[in-house]
């Protein structure tokens, strides 16, 4: 885990290794101090000699300025460094979650996501800033304070070895115990994220059905779980604080006690004394800084498996060993296909055979649940065949390039997505360099022009996070005109026209018709009246083709279609009425 994370480090490795050589150098000036005081006391003051105390007090000042530079320089090198690695640690989990397919990322809620890319990152970025500095600083004062105390007087420092086991024992049960409250903890955080994300994406709903007390109780739960595994956890970690403590004071008294009794023995000087006071603090406060260190590596630990199982994660959908990076043209064969998500386990499609003709209008009617999104999510392997083969243009889809292959195929998904920006930039996803001819071209044949002109800003308006400025209709046409923006050899629309009026879904599959012929066009939609001239309908039936064939075929051959076709048509007869 650390050998992943440390990955991240690059280009500030100068930042890192500085930051504990300066923590070094300002711990071996503050190590000099009390030794220099213990001479100022035995060689100036008690003497009365007051060029010594002018020397040493020089040389006191001395160091505890470069000490002070020092620290200052560790500081700024610390912060560098931790704040680089935090940025390139974000960057590499937001690039791994770009490159995964749709059935990695089914294994990863979004909000467990962002809770990774922003409370688990900042969690590993204090953890690795103490590391290179704290985690340096405090062994290497612990180490020259021993060896110093030891210089001034060997039996008293004994007190530090006595002390030290115990304070070691004590760390180890509280990290031990801290641990599992923290990782549930991060789990919650997930959970809490997804509460609000539900919340705020769905407000509209939720004021609709007055269900805000609903929502505030959802809330409330999941912020009440992090409360008490926080409160556990630092429950747990408030035992550091009276440990502490204790060892503190007690070997402050022993080192009176023993010290006292060696000066009126005139074994000891008051000089020295002092000196091994300064070091017992110096000491300690070594081993507080390490108990610092536990309790963030405590908290960071689980933050840390969290971020490497993002990192860890590969895509199951990589570039064939093929690698064929152009599609001849838009014909789709599905032979003997099977297909079920991993997550669930739940057989989707069973036993597909289907063989499509470049430039052909495909419909695709079934109840919920029957498979249609699965079908058409395997002709740009958004997702992989468990058994089977689909082929694109005469090859495997597993052949391609997938970066080609989807270049070549454009979905208009059920659930539309807009992004904050301009409608000319949302557009231009689908070619980033297409001139305004070319976008008001697309949107004409999605029937989005006149609606887009009504705009005060025509094209420059700009669409609001999700699209919630404009219709779930309008929005529709967009992410159609999108779509056709790429020019594609097959496109897919995806139930993309239930939010518009049977007069503008007719326009928009005339303009199908006759502007891009020779594009493969499937359309899945719940209205016969949307797929009623296409060259064939599938029927979809429990992940199975039920039947196939042109709507007049169906009509006679196929009960399910005709039986939606005529329940469809008294529905229409009933409002007209």
């Amino acid at each position: 885990m650390i050998r992943k994370l440390s990955r991240c480090i690059r280009e500030y490795k100068k930042d890192v290794l500085l930051t504990p050589l300066t923590a070094t150098l300002e711990v071996v000036m503050e190590v000099i101090i009390p030794l220099l005081m213990a001479n100022l006391i035995d060689q100036g003051i008690d003497q009365g000699n007051m060029d010594v105390i002018l020397r040493v007090g020089l040389l006191l000042v001395a160091c505890a300025v470069i000490s002070l530079a020092f620290g200052v320089l560790s500081g700024f090198y610390g912060a560098k460094a931790s704040t680089g690695f935090a940025r390139n640690l974000r960057h590499d989990m937001y690039y791994a979650v770009q490159n995964y397919s749709f059935s990695n990322i089914d294994k990863f809620s979004s909000a467990s996501i962002v809770t990774r890319l922003t409370t688990d990152v900042t969690n590993v970025q204090n953890a690795f800033q103490m590391m290179i500095r704290i985690a340096v600083r405090a062994p290497m004062t612990l180490i020259f304070s021993m060896i110093m105390a030891f210089g001034v007087n060997s039996q008293l420092a004994l007190i530090f070895l006595a002390v030290m086991p115990v304070l070691g024992a004590g760390l180890a049960l509280i990290s031990t115990r801290a641990y599992p409250a923290f990782e549930r903890m991060f789990k919650h955080y997930d959970r809490m994220n997804t509460v609000v994300q539900e919340n705020l994406r769905g407000i509209r709903v939720v004021k609709s059905f007055v269900r805000e007390d609903f929502e505030t109780e959802k809330f409330v739960e999941s912020s009440e779980h992090i409360r008490r595994d926080s409160v556990l956890a630092e429950k747990i970690l408030a035992f550091n604080s009276p440990l502490m403590q204790i060892c503190m004071y007690g070997t402050i008294l022993l080192i009176s006690w023993f010290g006292a009794r060696l000066i009126v023995g005139s074994s000891m000087t008051t000089g020295q004394l002092m000196s091994m006071m300064s070091y017992a603090m110096q000491v300690l406060m070594s081993l507080m800084m390490l108990t610092m260190i536990f309790i963030m590596t405590t908290m960071s630990r689980a933050s840390a498996k969290r971020i490497v199982e993002i990192l860890d994660e590969e895509s199951d959908i990589t570039d064939g060993s093929r690698n064929v990076k152009t599609v001849k043209d838009g014909s789709i064969v599905f032979e003997n296909v099977d297909f079920n998500y991993q997550k669930t386990g739940r057989t989707c499609l069973s036993g597909v055979n289907l063989n499509i003709k470049p430039g052909q209008t495909i419909g695709v009617l079934g109840g919920t649940g029957s498979g249609k999104t699965s079908l058409v999510q395997l002709i740009p392997r958004l997702y992989d065949v468990s058994q089977g083969k689909v082929l694109v243009g005469g090859v495997d889809v597993r052949d391609y390039n997938v970066e080609a292959l989807r270049e070549e195929v454009a979905m208009v998904l059920q659930k539309n997505e807009l992004f904050s920006g301009t409608i000319k930039e949302n557009l231009r996803w689908g070619d980033e360099n297409a001139s305004d001819e070319d976008i008001q071209r697309v949107c004409r044949l999605a029937q989005a022009d006149s609606f887009i002109q009504e705009f005060p800003e025509g094209y420059d308006t700009h669409i609001e996070q999700g699209g919630s400025n404009v219709s779930g209709g309008q929005k529709q046409r967009l992410c159609i005109a999108r779509a056709l923006l790429k020019k594609p050899k097959i496109l897919i629309l995806d139930d993309s026209t239930s939010a518009v009026d049977t007069h503008t879904d007719a326009m928009i599959r005339q303009a199908f018709r006759e502007e891009i012929p020779d594009t493969t066009k499937i359309i899945i939609a719940q209205r016969v009246t949307s797929v009623q001239d296409a060259d064939q309908i599938i029927v979809l039936d429990g992940g199975k083709i039920a039947d196939i064939g042109t709507h007049d075929q169906l009509m006679g051959t196929s009960a399910i279609y005709r039986e939606v076709f005529e329940s469809q048509q008294k529905g229409e007869s009933a409002n007209a009425s």
